[in-house]
């Protein structure tokens, strides 16, 4: 987290939450979501405006994290602004060599699975994320060579559960109690 939000946290410590405004795709982009947008719908129905500004994005995905209860949000100074998530947290980038990034980040790989929908999930050491549709010819070559563990089964409407993280704080979606955050 960087230092300014820290410093914003301290001074300012009764900030009331943020729901609703930001969300994550399965692209890995992220929406801002205004009333007007909130308005039409769920984040499924209505994303909102792409950001585009990647100092921004940097800012975001530096000072993103999970609370107790798996939801994930971003901190902006001292507001935690909630995400909507359109499947996971993270949205993982494969390089050539079968590592995965978030946000110019190596991560370490645990596990694979594969949903009904044939999508490719990776979890991590930072938690569980949708590989990239254009990264899946890379992860396949990782999976191929055994660079990558063979993909679990799994049913996409159970990973939430499965692996403790919310799709919806706006929504009020609550984490199972007896699972782990990611």
């Amino acid at each position: 987290m960087d230092d300014i939000v820290k410093q914003a946290m301290a001074k300012w410590p009764q900030v009331p939450d943020c729901y609703g405004w930001l969300g994550l795709d399965d692209r890995g982009d992220w929406y801002m979501r205004d009333d007007a947008v909130q308005a039409q719908g769920d984040f499924a129905r209505a994303k909102g405006s792409k950001l585009v500004h990647t100092q921004l994005i940097a800012f975001i995905e530096r000072n993103y994290g999970v609370d107790d209860s798996g939801r994930w949000y971003f901190q902006n100074g001292p507001q935690r602004v909630y995400v909507e998530l359109q499947s996971t947290p993270f949205v993982w980038r494969v390089q050539d060599d079968g590592a995965l990034t978030h946000a110019q980040q190596t991560v370490a790989l645990t596990d694979t699975l594969l949903d009904e929908n044939g999508r490719l999930y990776a979890l991590t050491s930072m938690g569980l994320g949708l590989v990239h549709s254009m990264d899946i010819w890379h992860a396949a070559k990782a999976i191929e060579d055994k660079r990558w563990p063979t993909p679990q089964v799994v049913v996409s409407e159970q990973l939430p559960q499965t692996y403790g993280y919310v799709r919806s704080p706006a929504n009020g979606e609550k984490k199972p109690a007896d699972k782990p955050v990611c």
